[in-house]
């Protein structure tokens, strides 16, 4: 049986085995951060989030909890607050005990830290062909940006309710977007798409996209053809957040002619469509999932129940013997 901790570092595992820059990349990353640490003055190293030395996603967070309690049944979902804990312990009041929440979307540290993650796209962006100077100062402006967002954001009160409970909480973000984008990857490279059109018939066999498209939210091509030649494809559904909307002037630049994501801005939207692109929108709760999804079937191969909730579209892959 697993405990919270096991549970959080096998994520944390998945993530960087499915991080699209490469494992030997991720690990400069957490040596660049190690060298960052040593040359801090004591006062200084008292506020450095520790895990941050072995952990590239500052997005990803255990909130509260013993770190040593086995885990038999969590409940899950894409957005959890204030009620989803209310909801652990209404379930174990009623008999179906709740050993732990895990979210998807960062909550307290973690989502202060959210624009800590961000730096994984330039080099994302470096990989398919943009100038490594482009990516890197365009990413810098949008990761100001998100970071001065998310700043005055109210970051604990849910890690505070959940204390006052006694529940069990944790999230697990680039991560599991990392499962995702790799996950489409692959999937989309054995089905050689030639035209738009069938990108979007191959996400339709999956069961997360026809959920959603039957909950009004199913895939949407938002710029360009169906027609139109799927050229270089980029998945782009893990980094934090979305880039900013100067990006694909360069990415047209880089040969990208198709991008796959899970939401975009409608500035974003525009630029994309002023450079000629093809642009499908997934769909954002229902990739969260995918997501999810392949790192839940990893509990729940080691015994653990997952109880959906919170948007969570539960679709388990694991084979049953």
């Amino acid at each position: 049986m697993l405990t919270l901790k096991q549970v959080y570092d096998l994520g944390i595992k998945l993530g960087i085995a499915a991080d699209p820059r490469g494992q030997k990349s991720v690990a400069k990353y957490l040596e660049r951060t190690k060298r960052e640490y040593n040359e801090l003055k004591p006062d200084d190293k008292k506020y450095f989030n520790e895990e941050r030395l072995v952990n590239p996603y500052e997005d990803c967070g255990i909130h509260c909890g013993d770190l040593k309690a086995p885990l038999k049944r969590v409940l899950a979902g894409i957005d959890v607050g204030p009620a989803e804990i209310l909801l652990a312990t209404q379930l174990n009041e009623r008999g179906k005990k709740i050993d732990a929440v895990i979210a998807h979307h960062p909550i307290g540290g973690a989502l202060a830290s959210l624009h800590g993650v961000m730096d994984m796209i330039a080099e994302m962006y470096e990989n398919l062909g943009m100038p490594v100077h482009t990516a890197e100062r365009l990413m810098a402006e949008r990761i100001g940006e998100v970071g001065r967002g998310v700043h005055p954001a109210n970051h604990y009160q849910i890690v505070d309710t959940a204390k006052l409970l006694g529940v069990n909480v944790m999230n697990m973000h680039t991560p599991t977007d990392n499962m995702v984008t790799k996950f489409l990857e692959d999937f989309l490279a054995k089905k050689k798409p030639e035209i738009v059109g069938d990108i979007m018939k191959a996400l339709m066999e999956l069961p997360e996209y026809q959920e959603a498209k039957k909950r009004g939210a199913g895939p949407n091509l938002v710029a360009g053809n169906p027609r139109n030649k799927v050229g270089k494809l980029f998945v782009e559904m893990t980094g934090g957040t979305n880039p900013s909307s100067k990006v694909y002037q360069e990415l047209s630049r880089a040969g990208v002619s198709t991008l796959v994501g899970m939401h975009m801005r409608d500035d974003s939207r525009e630029k994309a469509n002023e450079y000629h692109m093809n642009v499908l929108i997934a769909g954002h709760m229902s990739s969260d999932s995918l997501g999810m999804n392949l790192y839940l079937d990893e509990l729940e191969k080691k015994g653990i129940e997952v109880v959906p909730c919170g948007g969570l579209i539960r679709v388990s892959r694991v084979k049953r013997k």
